[in-house]
């Protein structure tokens, strides 16, 4: 007979300093980027490369329409992967350099016909191509790399943990690029003066997409040597612990929609998601053309991503003590009377509007938090009720949202701009005057519209079925049950 003791298959080490700091490097460069597509993107297609809102809106949602088949198509393959590095890294590892190259490519603006008319679809045709790309290399990086977490633990508070250090680089990943975007965008001032030179505005995104594309490669591949041993030894156990037996692609998918918990995640985060992507589109609109005050642009993001940093490890210490749900309501609850305190601002009340942002930090902390540490808690209830662990399938569906609530929230505001008649940046030539329907508009989504989206999702976490005691039930049956495998009985 085994002994019972050695037939159990060994729980994965602590994970150490260095460990989790490898881990979080690599949500380093998804997040740069991600960040200033957030913030930039659309200003930059209205206001650099001159392209009507409408159009602009448009070039987004399309390009992540085919995120809807890539990201599914990502995470089964990935499930499948079979590599002496296990199933997430090859993936990050190879994906890492077209990643960089396309972020770049989104950044240029070429020229293709001297008549304006014809330029912009022309622009229109050369961005949805680029963004199809990028989006395709950004999933073959980011979606593998999420779904590491509980491949690396299965603690409920290390996940947590793991989790604030990997935000702790995506947060400052996000400030670290504005900050960036300030020195930059110093260097290659645009002027409209005589002999000025015209194309500084696209040398500043050129300049700022060829840094952070750097940083991102560079972060990636620090994230994949320094994880790798721990990986490895996830990946052996895995393949001693579970049943070989595959489940069809639809019915992995209809498996996560029947999984409650996971629709309350998806819901929670997509709320969330929206929320942060509403905000960071309008935000350069909105200092811009309602406060007046292009220069205060970047410190107000700024101290939005510098709190929602120090609150992150806060945050974190208070889950330890009264659970995720509770962290999420004290989050929202201050980041929404921030939201709607927005939509009431004059031109003028900068000190308020600085204290608004800051009160906005605590909310965005645990939307980037707390909804990706409720996500292996249900891949392991799904691993208790089907017998596999499909990290893929649940990871793909999230990363699916983010990108769907940064396409959506780009695509309904560069819709209600057009609608409102916002006029766009003529190259080389001075903003023009906002009508007061564009300024309707722009108050209306700094305020109102992110406010409702995340009261939805308070609503959601309300209902959020497992809190901090049912999963530790679900871990002690799947323990039972893997050690009653080891001994070759039926569970």
């Amino acid at each position: 007979m085994h002994d019972s003791a050695s037939s159990v298959p060994p729980t994965l080490p602590k994970l150490s300093l260095p460990t989790k700091l490898a881990y979080g490097a690599g949500d380093l460069g998804p997040a740069i980027t991600a960040n200033i597509l957030a913030f930039f993107l659309l200003f930059f297609f209205t206001n650099v490369a001159g392209i009507n809102p409408g159009l602009a809106g448009s070039i987004l949602l399309i390009g992540k329409i085919w995120d809807a088949v890539n990201d599914p198509f990502v995470g089964v393959l990935s499930d499948r992967t079979q590599n002496r590095m296990g199933r997430r890294l090859p993936w990050m590892l190879w994906g890492a350099i077209p990643f960089g190259i396309f972020y770049v490519l989104q950044w240029l603006v070429p020229q293709f016909s001297a008549d304006p008319a014809t330029n912009q679809w022309w622009l229109f045709g050369y961005y949805i191509l680029v963004s199809v790309l990028f989006n395709t290399a950004y999933t073959a990086v980011n979606l593998p790399y999420t779904a590491l977490t509980p491949e690396l633990t299965q603690d409920y508070n290390e996940r947590t943990s793991l989790n604030s250090f990997r935000f702790l680089f995506s947060i400052g990943g996000s400030i670290a690029s504005l900050l960036l975007a300030q020195v930059i965008f110093a260097v290659f001032k645009p002027s409209t003066a005589p002999g000025g030179s015209c194309n500084a505005g696209v040398m500043q995104y050129t300049v700022l997409g060829i840094v952070c594309a750097v940083i991102s490669i560079v972060s990636l591949y620090w994230c994949v040597w320094g994880v790798r041993r721990q990986v490895m030894v996830a990946e052996n156990r895995r393949l001693e612990t579970e049943s070989t037996a595959t489940i069809p692609l639809l019915e992995q998918l209809r498996i996560a929609f029947s999984n409650r918990p996971f629709l309350y995640v998806i819901g929670i985060y997509f709320c969330s998601w929206l929320a942060v992507q509403i905000t960071a589109s309008i935000i350069p609109y909105f200092v811009v053309n309602v406060m007046q005050r292009e220069d205060q642009f970047i410190p107000v993001l700024l101290a939005v991503q510098g709190t929602a940093l120090v609150m992150l490890f806060v945050w974190t210490e208070i889950s330890k003590r009264v659970g995720k749900k509770a962290v999420y309501f004290m989050g929202m609850g201050v980041w929404i009377i921030a939201q709607a305190g927005l939509y009431f601002l004059k031109p003028g009340q900068i000190g308020l509007m600085y204290v608004l942002a800051v009160m906005a930090g605590f909310g965005v902390a645990t939307a980037y938090l707390i909804p990706w540490s409720m996500v292996p808690d249900v891949v392991e209830l799904d691993e208790l009720q089907t017998g596999q662990r499909r990290e893929g399938i649940f990871y793909s569906f999230m990363v699916l949202l983010q990108k769907v609530g940064l396409a959506l929230g780009l695509f309904l505001l560069g819709q209600g701009l057009a609608i409102a008649g916002f006029k766009e940046t003529v190259p080389c030539q001075p903003a023009p005057v906002q009508p007061p329907s564009a300024i309707a508009a722009i108050q209306l989504a700094i305020g109102p519209l992110p406010t409702l989206v995340l009261l939805i999702g308070l609503v959601l976490a309300y209902f959020y079925p497992i809190t901090k005691e049912v999963h530790a039930e679900i871990l002690l049956k799947l323990q039972e049950r893997k050690r009653l495998q080891a001994q070759g009985e039926e569970p």
